[in-house]
C-alpha cells in the first residue's frame, strides 16, 4: 500500500532549489486541461466533465481506503447525499456555487455520522455497516415522498453562476475544472500537512499515535468528514451535469466503479486517484459502440492491475520517479 509522503524534501532529481519545476508542471497540466475541450465535440466534453467529477470521487474514497486504511464503503452514500442536497438547495432558489457547497456540507455531515461507528468497529464489520448505509439511503431516496420524488427522481435546475445560466457542455466543464483544481489543491496541502501525516500515522499504528499524544479518534473523524465533503461536492456537480438524479444512480454498481478507480490508481496515491478516474471513465465511453466489450476490457484492466501492478498506477510510477515521489505520488511518512 502506498503511503502519504512527507512534506520534507529528499535528495534526488528534484531538490528544494528546483521546486519551481513541479509547480510549473502543475500549471501546465491545468492549462492543458482548460484547453482540451476546445478540440472535442459536445459528447466528449460531457465525458471530460464526468472525468473531473470522478477525480474528486476517487480521491475522497482514497482518503478512507488508502490514507486512513479503513474498509469503509460509504462513498456512494456520500455521493448520493451530495447530489440530493445540492439539487434540493438549487430547487429552493440557490445558484450553483452555494448549491454545491450545500452538497459538500451534506456529504461532510454524512461522513461525520458514518465516522462515529468507525471508532468502534473495524475491517469487515465496518465494510458491511457502510455498505448497508448506502443501501439505506437509497431506500430513503425512493420513499422520500415529495422531498426526493421517489423513483422518478429530481430534476436539477439549470446551472446559474453570477446571474448567468450555463447550458453548454464546455461552460459546465470549465466551471467544474475550477472547482476540481481548488478541491485538489486544498486536499493535497491537507494531506502533506501535519494533519495528513497524523491520519497516516493512525493507519500505521493507532497505539503508537496515542502514545505520541495524538487524538486518534479526532483524526479518524476528520478523514471521514473530509472524504464525505469531497465526494459530496462531486455529487452536486454530477447532478448538475446530468440534469436529473434518480435513486438508481447511487447503487452498488456505482460503488464498484468508485472502488475500481481507487484500486487501479493506487491506494494512498494522490496522483493515482486522478489517473484511475481518468482511465476508467474514458475506457467505457471509448468502447460504448461495442456492446459487451467495455465490460470485458474494464474487468481485464482491473484484473491485470491487481495481478501485475498491485500498488496501482500511482504506486508504480512513484516507485520509479523518485524525485517526484514526494510531490505527486506519495511515499513513506
Amino acid at each position: 500500500m502506498s503511503d502519504i509522503s512527507s512534506p520534507t524534501s529528499r535528495t534526488g532529481t528534484w531538490t528544494r532549489a528546483s521546486g519551481d519545476m513541479p509547480r510549473a508542471v502543475l500549471v501546465l497540466a491545468a492549462l492543458v486541461a482548460a484547453l482540451a475541450p476546445l478540440g472535442l465535440n459536445e459528447y466528449w466534453r460531457f465525458v471530460a466533465s464526468m472525468m473531473l467529477i470522478y477525480t474528486l470521487v476517487t480521491l475522497g474514497f482514497n482518503i478512507l481506503l488508502g490514507y486512513l486504511g479503513q474498509l469503509a464503503f460509504a462513498n456512494v452514500a456520500f455521493f448520493g447525499v451530495g447530489a440530493y442536497a445540492a439539487t434540493i438547495a438549487m430547487n429552493g432558489g440557490l445558484n450553483f456555487i452555494p448549491g454545491i457547497l450545500v452538497g459538500g456540507i451534506g456529504g461532510g455531515i454524512a461522513g461525520f455520522l458514518v465516522g462515529i461507528p468507525a471508532l468502534r468497529i473495524r475491517n469487515y464489520q465496518l465494510a458491511i455497516v457502510t455498505l448497508a448505509t448506502g443501501e439505506l439511503l437509497r431506500w430513503l431516496y425512493i420513499h422520500g415522498g415529495s422531498i426526493t420524488q421517489g423513483s422518478s427522481g429530481l430534476e436539477v435546475p439549470p446551472m446559474t453562476l453570477a446571474g448567468l445560466q450555463i447550458t453548454t457542455e464546455i461552460g459546465k466543464y470549465w466551471v467544474f475544472l475550477a472547482f476540481t483544481i481548488l478541491c485538489l489543491a486544498v486536499t493535497r496541502n491537507l494531506l502533506r500537512s501535519s494533519v495528513g501525516r497524523a491520519i497516516v500515522s493512525v493507519r500505521e499504528s493507532e497505539a503508537i499515535s496515542l502514545g505520541l499524544g495524538m487524538h486518534a479518534a479526532g483524526f479518524r473523524i476528520l478523514a471521514f468528514v473530509w472524504s464525505g465533503a469531497l465526494v459530496g461536492v462531486a455529487g452536486g456537480m454530477y447532478a448538475c451535469l446530468l440534469g436529473r438524479i434518480t435513486p438508481e444512480s447511487f447503487g452498488l454498481t456505482q460503488l464498484l466503479v468508485h472502488f475500481s478507480m481507487v484500486m487501479v490508481g493506487g491506494l494512498g496515491s494522490f496522483v493515482g486517484s486522478i489517473f484511475g478516474a481518468l482511465l476508467l471513465t474514458a475506457i467505457p465511453e471509448t468502447l460504448r459502440n461495442f456492446p459487451g466489450l467495455e465490460e470485458i476490457v474494464f474487468s481485464l484492466l482491473l484484473i491485470l492491475v491487481l495481478r501485475f501492478v498491485p500498488e496501482g498506477i500511482g504506486g508504480f510510477l512513484g516507485a520509479r520517479i523518485s524525485g517526484l515521489r514526494d510531490r505527486f505520488f506519495g511515499g513513506k511518512p
